[in-house]
C-alpha cells in the first residue's frame, strides 16, 4: 500500500513554499507597525480596562466558534487532515471552556487582593492590584493552531490588554480564517492578526511588546527570546519536549495501551503534549505491545491510511524529517507504511531502540512511538532525569507509591497518573514548561496573572504621624526597638497581638 519515497524532494519544497503565505497575504513590516501602534494607541485610551469590554469581547469571541465551528473544521482538515472529531474537541471545546471560565472568573480576578497588615500599617489599606500589560504579542504553533492561538489570547483579553495575534503559516488554512473572522467579531482597535513567518518573529518582536507568549520550537523559541531581551520584554515560552511515560509491571495493561495509542496518535502524533516514548518495565512489553496492536486495530482500521479518524503530516518537511528518523531507530514492530505522495506516515511502534538513536534526540512531532525497556521504577527514574526537563511526565500504574516518585522525583512542565494529554486541557491546571520545555504558565487564572502586571499598592494618610515620628533621625536605641516591634508580622512570629 505503500509509495516508495521520491529520490528527490525538491518538487516537494516548491510546492511547500507555493503553499505558505504569498506576498500578498503577508503583512508587510509597515503595516505590522500600523496594527501595533493602533493597539498601543487603544490601550492608551483605556479603551480595555472596563470589565464589560473584556467580557463583551470573550462573549464576541464564543459567538465566532459557534458561528463558523463548520470553518475551523473545514480548514483544520486541509491543513492537517485533522478529523473533526478532533477538532471540536482538541480546539475549540478547549478554546469555549477557557473563555467561559474567564467571563464566570473575571469580575473576581480583576478585585484587588488584600493582604496582611503589621501594627505599623494596620490603619492602611494594602493591596494587590492587577492591571493590564498593554499590548502583548500571542505566536501560535501549527500543530493545533486555533488553540494554541486563541486560548492565551483569552487570558489576555480577560487581563485587558490588547493583543496581536500572530498564527502559523504552516497551517496556512487555519491563519488565512483567523485573519478573515476576527476583525468581523472583536474590537478593532484592539485586536489583531499579523501574519509573520517564523524567520520574521525577531523583527516583529523588536516592534515592542508589553510581553510575548510564544509557542513554538526550541530554536524558534530561543530567537525570540533573544530578540526579547533586547528590550527587556517579558516571554512565556511553551516549547515542548520528549515526554516520557512509564508503565510499571501494576497496572492495567489494556487501558494504559488504549489511552497511550489515543494520545499518541491523535492528529497524527503531531501534538506538544503527546507521550514522546514509553519506557516500559519489562516484564510487561510483550502484552503492552500486544494492546497497542489491538488498540490500533480498533481505532483506524486494518488499513490507517483508509481510516477518516487519522491524520496526515502538515507539510513536506516535516513528512520527510519524520521518515527519516524512522528508518534510522530500533526495529518497527507495529506500522511504518510512508506514502510520500499523501504524506502518510502510519501509525508506527518501534521496539529495540537505544537511548543513541535519532529518534531519541528530537521531538518527534509524528506518528511514531518508540518503546524502551527499564526494569525498575529506579531505573525509569534516572533515564528521564539524565535528560532535559519536559512538557509532561506520564505513568500508568496501579501502586499510589510508584505514581508519587515519578511525580516527586522528576521535573516536568505537567504531570498525569494513568491518563495521557488531560491535564492540559483543563482552565483550572496551570500549564506551562520548565527548564527546556518553557517558562510561564497560562490556562484559566494562570493566563489572567501572565498577561497582568501585580501592582503592590500601599494606601495610607499622613494622620499617624505619631507613630512613623520613630523612624526619624536623630536615631535611638528604643525607637529602634519600638519600630522592629511595630514592623513584626507578629501574629507568625513574635505574638504582638497577645503583647497588645
Amino acid at each position: 500500500m505503500s509509495t516508495p519515497p521520491s529520490p528527490s524532494p525538491t518538487r516537494w519544497f516548491k510546492a511547500l513554499r507555493r503553499t505558505r503565505l504569498n506576498d500578498s497575504f503577508k503583512a508587510s513590516p509597515v503595516i505590522q507597525a500600523e496594527q501595533v501602534n493602533r493597539a498601543r494607541a487603544a490601550f492608551q485610551a483605556g479603551r480595555t480596562l472596563k470589565e464589560s469590554f473584556r467580557q463583551a469581547q470573550l462573549e464576541a469571541l464564543l459567538r465566532m466558534l459557534v458561528d463558523h465551528e463548520c470553518d475551523f473544521v473545514d480548514a483544520l482538515n486541509r491543513d492537517l487532515h485533522k478529523p473533526r472529531f478532533e477538532t471540536v474537541v482538541s480546539e475549540l471545546i478547549l478554546v469555549k471552556n477557557e473563555a467561559h471560565y474567564a467571563i464566570n472568573n473575571l469580575k473576581k480576578w480583576m478585585e484587588p487582593q488584600r493582604v496582611e497588615r503589621n501594627l505599623a500599617t494596620s490603619l492602611d489599606e494594602c493591596m494587590v492590584v492587577s492591571e493590564p500589560l498593554g499590548v502583548v504579542l500571542v505566536v501560535g504553533a501549527w500543530c493545533s493552531p486555533v488553540q494554541l492561538c486563541l486560548v492565551p489570547l483569552v487570558g489576555a483579553m480577560a487581563a485587558g490588554n490588547c493583543v496581536i495575534i500572530n498564527p502559523s503559516d504552516t497551517s496556512f488554512h487555519t491563519a488565512e480564517l483567523l485573519h478573515r473572522l476576527i476583525p468581523s467579531y472583536l474590537d478593532n482597535e484592539c485586536f489583531h492578526v499579523l501574519l509573520a513567518s517564523a524567520n520574521d518573529l525577531p523583527e516583529v518582536v523588536d516592534l515592542r511588546f508589553d510581553h510575548i507568549f510564544f509557542t513554538g520550537s526550541n530554536a524558534d523559541g530561543t530567537r525570540v527570546a533573544q530578540a526579547a531581551a533586547r528590550t527587556l520584554t517579558p516571554v512565556s515560552l511553551v516549547l515542548g519536549g520528549k515526554n516520557p511515560c512509564y508503565v510499571d509491571q501494576h497496572c492495567d495493561i489494556i487501558t494504559a495501551a488504549r489511552r497511550i495509542t489515543w494520545a499518541r496518535f491523535q492528529n497524527a502524533g503531531q501534538s506538544l503534549v503527546a507521550p514522546d516514548y514509553v519506557l516500559c518495565h519489562v516484564e510487561v512489553k510483550a502484552r503492552l505491545l500486544q494492546a497497542i496492536r489491538c488498540s490500533l486495530l480498533q481505532f483506524y482500521g486494518s488499513d490507517p491510511r483508509e481510516s477518516r479518524s487519522f491524520g496526515r503530516m502538515v507539510n513536506m518537511e516535516n513528512f520527510i524529517r519524520v521518515r527519516d528518523m524512522l528508518g534510522k531507530s530500533g526495529n518497527t514492530a507495529v506500522g511504518g507504511q510512508v506514502n510520500e505522495v499523501e504524506k502518510y506516515i502510519a501509525p508506527t511502534v518501534l521496539t529495540e531502540v537505544v537511548e543513541t538513536d535519532p529518534i531519541m534526540q528530537q521531538e518527534i512531532f509524528g506518528p511514531i512511538l518508540p518503546v524502551l525497556t527499564v526494569n525498575s521504577v529506579d531505573e525509569a527514574i534516572s533515564f528521564i532525569r539524565r535528560r532535559e526537563k519536559p512538557l509532561c511526565v506520564y505513568v500508568y500504574s496501579s501502586n499510589n507509591k510508584i505514581v508519587s516518585r515519578l511525580m516527586e522525583e522528576t521535573s516536568s512542565g505537567s504531570f498525569c497518573s494513568n491518563d495521557s494529554i488531560l491535564q492540559s486541557l483543563m482552565a483550572v491546571l496551570p500549564f506551562g514548561g520548565v527548564g527546556a520545555s518553557g517558562m510561564g504558565s497560562y490556562h484559566g487564572r494562570a493566563s489572567f496573572d501572565t498577561f497582568s502586571h501585580r501592582k503592590s499598592c500601599l494606601l495610607r494618610s499622613t494622620r499617624i504621624e505619631c507613630v512613623t515620628y520613630l523612624r526619624y533621625p536623630p536615631y535611638e536605641e528604643r525607637n529602634l526597638s519600638l519600630m522592629a516591634w511595630a514592623s513584626t508580622l507578629s501574629h507568625k512570629s513574635h505574638g504582638w497581638c497577645q503583647i497588645l
